[in-house]
Formats: structure tokens, sequence, C-alpha cells
């Protein structure tokens, strides 16, 4: 299966379940007179869009290059995850909003079959948050890893919930609140996870320099093509699902254009053979 199918599998998986778990939480919060679980409703329903922007982003980032764009359409995957950042702002933003209403706001205390509810959502999400992660590091997919980081802080929401509701339970009339009280707890939560996604998009986008380990494992792998005595500067940029690498390889300063030539092509047919998930690689001959 290749990267672009593992995915693509990844995101419906997402997409069932938040659908599932929207229609779920919505009811029971409704019947169960608990805003935290229509809240956890909200956020569910908005992650079932945010799904359905990954499978575009990853279906589109992986078309292969044409004219217009030599080096592919991998960078349309940063600027779906903004909008999956987008998507996640708003879904705060609307429970936060309608937690502060409803503090202020006399109602009946939650049903106490939510939590059951509430407990098998909690260890879905976790274990859909572990799957999805784990696809999306072996696809370098950063839309995917922001689509995982939406089943955790589903799951984080889920647990806020269930401590609100318990402790109204527990405490009984006057606590009511406390349902509202962890919606609103779980909305800021969410917009630190915001964040999270947000910033290796945007490194991404601004080529910064976090692949201290790829640039090691392209040196050794060079230094095994005959020719090539060493390497000296090696930039990577990250775009979608690969890796574009410039290099600079030392050869010897005697040999013909013709040899550093074929050592040149040699040393990239190399790289990526040996490193699947590099893209583009150009090669710069030094002589010794």
């Amino acid at each position: 299966m290749t990267n672009e199918q593992t995915a693509i599998k990844a995101t419906y998986f997402s997409i069932i379940g938040n659908t599932s778990l929207a229609i779920v939480k919505g009811l029971a919060g409704f019947f169960g007179n608990s805003y935290a679980l229509i809240a956890d409703a909200i956020e569910s329903t908005t992650d079932i869009f945010a799904s359905f922007l990954v499978l575009f982003g990853i279906k589109y980032s992986n078309k292969p290059a044409d004219d217009n764009h030599p080096y592919g359409h991998g960078r349309a995957e940063p600027l779906i995850t903004f909008l999956v950042v987008g998507f996640l702002i708003t879904s705060a933003t609307i429970i936060a909003y309608e937690s502060i209403q409803n503090i202020g706001t006399p109602h009946e205390l939650p049903k106490s079959w939510t939590l059951y509810i509430l407990g098998a959502i909690i260890i879905w999400k976790e274990y859909s948050f572990q799957l999805v992660m784990k696809r999306s590091k072996e696809t370098n997919s950063s839309s995917l890893e922001a689509d995982a980081w939406h089943h955790r802080s589903d799951a984080i929401t889920s647990v806020a919930a269930f401590l609100g509701i318990s402790i109204a339970l527990y405490f009984g009339k006057g606590y009511e609140s406390a349902d509202d009280w962890a919606a609103l707890f779980a909305s800021g939560f969410i917009l630190y996870n915001s964040y999270k996604i947000f910033r290796p998009a945007l490194s991404e986008i601004m080529d910064e320099h976090l692949y201290d380990e790829l640039v090691e494992e392209i040196r050794v792998v060079s230094l095994t093509v005959p020719g090539v005595i060493d390497t000296e500067k090696c930039f990577i940029r990250k775009a979608g699902m690969q890796y574009h690498v410039d290099l600079h390889a030392r050869v010897e300063g005697t040999i013909t254009v013709r040899k550093g030539h074929d050592i040149a092509h040699d040393l990239k047919d190399t790289l990526r053979a040996q490193i699947p998930s590099l893209g583009h690689v150009l090669i710069h001959v030094e002589p010794n």
C-alpha cells in the first residue's frame, strides 16, 4: 500500500468515526441534559468537515508534478492544515461562548447514564488518535497529523465532560454548571491544540530546518556511493509527504566533468532508492 493509500484509508476511518460520534454525543447530550456532551458533539461535527478537507488535501498534494508545479503539489498539505486549524478555533469559540451563556442559566442536572457514554467515547477517541498518528508518521503527512490531534482534543473534551458531569452529579443541586465549566475548559484545550497543529505546518511552509536525523541518514548513504569522498551542505524542504534535498558532494578534483556527472547521478539514484521519502534530489559536485 502506498503512502497516499495509507493516508486516505486513515482519513476515511476518521470521517466514519467522527460522524458516528457526533450523532451519539448530540443525542446523549440532548436527552441527558449535558451541555458538555453537546459541546463535544459540536467539535465532532467540525471534525467531520476537517477530515474531508484532509482527504482533499492528501489527494491533491499527491498529484504528479506538471509544467506549472515542477516540485509537485505537496505544499497543499500544510495549507489544508491551516484550514483544519481554523475549524478547531471556530469550534472552540462556539463552545466557549455557549458555555459562558449556560453557566448563568439554571438547568437540570445531567443524567448519570451519560458517564457511560463518555467513558466509551474517551477510549475510542484515544485509540483513534494513536492509530491516525501512527499513520501520519508512516506517511510524513502533516494534515493527517492534524487530523490525529483532532481525535486527541476530542478525547480531552470528553474527559473534561466526564469530570464536569461527575462533579455535578456528586454534589447535586447548585453544581449544575460544573458541566458547563468543563465545556469551557475543553474549549481552552482545543485552542492549545490548534497552536500545536499550526506550528509544524507553518515550519513546513517557511522551509524551517527540522530534519537533522534525515540529514545524517543522507550523509551516511552518500558515503556508500563510489567516488563520493564526503558531503558538505545539505538543505531539506518538506512538501506534502516528500522531502526535497539539495546536497553538496565532494569528489576527486582531477576527474573529468563526465565522471563527476556520473557520480552525481549514481548518488541521486542511490539516495532515492535507499530513502523512499525523498522527492527531488539536486546534487552539486565539489572538488576535494
